[in-house]
């Protein structure tokens, strides 16, 4: 992947978990993202672990865009149930939604379980302001089961490198 001396390789990683931030659960999905993150040639920031929520997931998503991370990635918070819900979190704070790389991360989910197919995870880019120059943040949202941040980083691994040159400006 390219990247300029502005737009740094780093990322963020983000637990969205009521059992994990009150400490009654072990953050493994966490401790797995950042050694796929770093294995993909990232600095990384975090694990950060916040509670199930619309507010929680958009106010940590806003705070790493504006740390300047060029990657944010999500587990948890992805599924069916009434708290599950970081999509919801994710959209108030992206500029532009790819619903292509969310759905490559379900169908190649899907070969290893089909429960792949209940994620609602999203992918998409906070363009950044005009005044910061060119670029932006992708962030994506990742199950929180542990061989879900494993294989979903599979997938978007060999993928980023150009995703976040074209974000960056960088010609297709």
């Amino acid at each position: 992947m390219s990247s300029t001396p502005s737009h740094p390789r780093t990322a963020a990683a983000i637990t969205v978990s009521n059992r994990s931030s009150d400490g009654t659960r072990e953050d493994t999905s966490g401790r797995l993202l950042v050694e796929a993150l770093q294995a993909a040639g990232f600095e990384v920031d975090g694990p950060t672990v916040v509670p199930d929520g619309v507010e929680t997931v958009a106010a940590v998503l806003r705070e790493k865009v504006a740390a300047g991370h060029r990657l944010v990635v999500t587990t948890g918070g992805t599924g069916m149930g009434p708290q599950d819900l970081t999509p919801e979190g994710t959209r108030l704070v992206i500029t532009r939604e790819n619903p292509g790389l969310a759905e490559l991360i379900r169908r190649e989910g899907a070969r290893h379980t089909p429960f792949a197919a209940v994620s609602r995870g999203v992918v998409g880019v906070v363009d950044w302001p005009q005044e910061q120059g060119p670029g932006g943040s992708l962030v994506i949202n990742l199950p929180g089961r542990p061989s879900a941040v494993t294989e979903g980083m599979e997938v978007v691994a060999p993928l980023l490198g150009h995703v976040l040159d074209q974000i960056g400006g960088g010609d297709h």
